[in-house]
């Protein structure tokens, strides 16, 4: 395999802001993220043993205690041809209170039973003095590599997602729940990246979004204004691509910034900004869902006085926020795009890499 850069690593950068030292999700303190990716067979579909391409991509909020000590989200949906089970509950109670869970579409239903039993053996009081939980699970259709319907994913590669979550660098492209995603055409999946924020003197707050990025056609790609796609397009002539499916894109923001529910799902807004820059037009059977939480406030779960009170940032201030949402949403997206290898899949389907040449800086490649 070719040797893959992210897109910073290539000389290039968006925005004014500077990154967190990983420059991804994981440098907001307490975040961590694991995959367990699932590749086997090749040829022609044959439903029930492959070929497969696909996985799981588990985030933990806040290292894994999110159950006890909830966290304050918000969400956005741009088109709801797609989904993030539990996101319903988020929006009305404005709280993060499970694991959330990145998967193909056709197996919500096994991730949430699994991190259902995740859960229930850390916290037995589930179900019993504590409510129950809705788990967290969004999805994208890898189905034009994979044979999705066969449902390849089981319990333990959840259990083995949650368990590899970590803090640190993450691995991006196809791995993971990006496995067999597809981004304009081209090989997609994972991606992540952050900015740091100052706000005054004293309060520099980081934004971290992961991806997981399977939208578009090659004409739509986009790199920082320039027509990339187009480019390509010109360049390769016709080729075997993705028609069936416009595909969709699930973005999950987290920030240590103090902000209420109504702020994050401002927040989750810009994200999608950051997704139209990329070249999407939220196709009529595209998902471009957003969500969003803070570590800033901790709500317990338990609550021991009727009165509590948390740390929200004023409105005036939260403008930076949403620039550094769009940037790392981008740099996200274009950071799956540049990582990820060339995939083959089901019935020979090949979605080729993004070839890292066209986005070196200099007079070769100027903006289209």
């Amino acid at each position: 395999m070719s040797e893959r850069k992210r897109f910073r690593d290539l000389g290039r950068q968006l925005g004014v802001y500077r990154t967190g030292p990983f420059n991804a999700i994981t440098d907001v303190a307490g975040v961590h993220v694991g995959h367990s990716t699932i590749v086997r067979g090749e040829g022609p579909l044959n439903r029930g043993s492959g070929p497969v391409r696909t996985g799981v991509t588990a985030i933990l909020p806040n290292a894994g205690a999110i159950f006890t000590e909830r966290l304050i989200g918000g969400a956005f949906v741009l088109n709801g041809a797609g989904e993030i089970s539990g996101l319903t509950q988020v929006v009305e109670w404005g709280l993060v209170e499970t694991p959330i869970l990145l998967t193909n579409t056709l197996s919500i239903g096994t991730c949430s039973e699994a991190l259902v039993e995740w859960m229930v053996e850390k916290h037995i009081g589930i179900g019993n003095e504590h409510d129950v939980v809705i788990p967290l699970v969004g999805e994208c259709d890898d189905s034009w590599l994979s044979d999705a319907a066969g449902r390849h994913v089981r319990a333990e590669h959840v259990f083995a997602a949650l368990e590899d979550a970590r803090s640190g660098p993450v691995a991006e492209g196809n791995v993971g729940g990006g496995t067999g995603m597809v981004t304009c055409d081209l090989a997609g999946g994972i991606g992540t990246s952050s900015r740091e924020v100052q706000i005054d003197d004293t309060h520099v707050y980081t934004v971290g979004v992961l991806v997981m990025s399977n939208f578009g056609y090659l004409e739509d790609l986009r790199v920082d204004g320039e027509a990339v796609g187009r480019r390509l397009g010109a360049e390769w002539g016709k080729e075997i691509q993705r028609r069936v499916s416009y595909g969709s894109i699930i973005a999950i923001v987290a920030t240590d910034a103090p902000l209420n529910s109504q702020q994050l799902s401002r927040l989750s807004k810009r994200a999608a900004l950051g997704i139209g820059r990329c070249g999407s037009m939220a196709a009529h059977g595209s998902g471009e869902i957003v969500l969003a939480f803070s570590t800033g406030n901790a709500v317990p779960r338990a609550f021991e006085k009727k009165l509590y009170q948390i740390d929200v940032l004023g409105d005036p201030f939260i403008n930076p926020l949403y620039e550094a949402t769009i940037d790392a949403t981008q740099e996200a997206i274009l950071n799956a795009l540049c990582m990820a290898q060339p995939v083959t899949g089901r019935d020979g389907h090949h979605a080729r890499a993004l070839p890292l040449d066209v986005l070196m800086p200099g007079p070769a490649h100027p903006r289209t």
